[in-house]
């Protein structure tokens, strides 16, 4: 009963700090005030400041972790309410994605032979733009670290959605299909929310190119690796 409970204080600790955060966010609209970014660093520091340990706010934490892939799951509304765009777009689309795809890997295992990395965070982090639950999948199937994975695609995810406004800004990228795949291709979810202040075109074509890339990265992943020699 005890433990009970004190899950039932770590989801409500997680959701009060989301929400404020939120409401934060809509009044100033910045982007490093982003409230997957906010909120992650205030639990954190609330944990410190009262010694939690990670493991004992994980009791509540994994219950919120395991809506990650129906949260995937339910964009693919959006994607058919856009369906018919889709289709009279779709080699440009599909053109984007591959390019999005094969590029947010390949980077990965160049820089990681550059920098000589550690080959159990290079096989972590290669598919860093993948969406969470296909990243872990895709880390475990390399032999890498599922904690380590996630980390990368939280840096990913927040780096692109925070740096995306002033990118599209100096690049003049305006087209709501150009500015979605950027964003579901380098940040997968975290980048998909931030499509939707684009309007709904933009998180539509977003949730779509998160959803194919989540799809080649998981056939890509092991490519990489044997081109590069990991």
């Amino acid at each position: 009963m005890e433990k009970a409970l004190f899950a039932f204080w770590m989801i409500l600790l997680t959701v009060f700090a989301y929400s404020m955060m939120t409401r934060i966010y809509k009044r100033f609209s910045y982007s490093f005030l982003i409230p997957v970014l906010t909120a992650t660093t205030l639990i954190v520091i609330i944990l410190v400041l009262f010694h939690i340990p990670y493991e004992d706010y994980m009791i509540g934490g994994q219950w919120i972790s395991s809506l990650l892939g129906p949260s995937v799951v339910a964009l693919a509304y959006p994607l058919y309410k856009q369906r018919h765009f889709l289709i009279n777009h779709l080699f440009p689309i599909l053109g984007g994605v591959l390019v999005g795809a094969i590029s947010g890997m390949v980077s990965v295992g160049l820089l990681s032979k550059l920098f000589g990395l550690n080959q159990s965070l290079i096989l972590s982090i290669i598919p860093k733009s993948l969406t969470t639950p296909v990243a872990i999948e895709v880390t475990r199937g390399l032999g890498g670290n599922a904690s380590l994975a996630v980390v990368g695609v939280m840096i990913a995810g927040i780096f692109g959605a925070i740096a995306a406004p002033a990118i599209f800004k100096f690049t003049r990228v305006s087209s709501p299909i150009g500015r979605g795949i950027a964003f579901g291709s380098a940040s997968h979810a975290i980048g998909t929310v931030k499509a939707a202040e684009y309007g709904e075109l933009t998180f539509s074509m977003s949730s779509v190119t998160m959803t194919l890339c989540a799809i080649i990265g998981s056939f890509l992943g092991p490519i990489i690796v044997w081109i590069f020699q990991i």
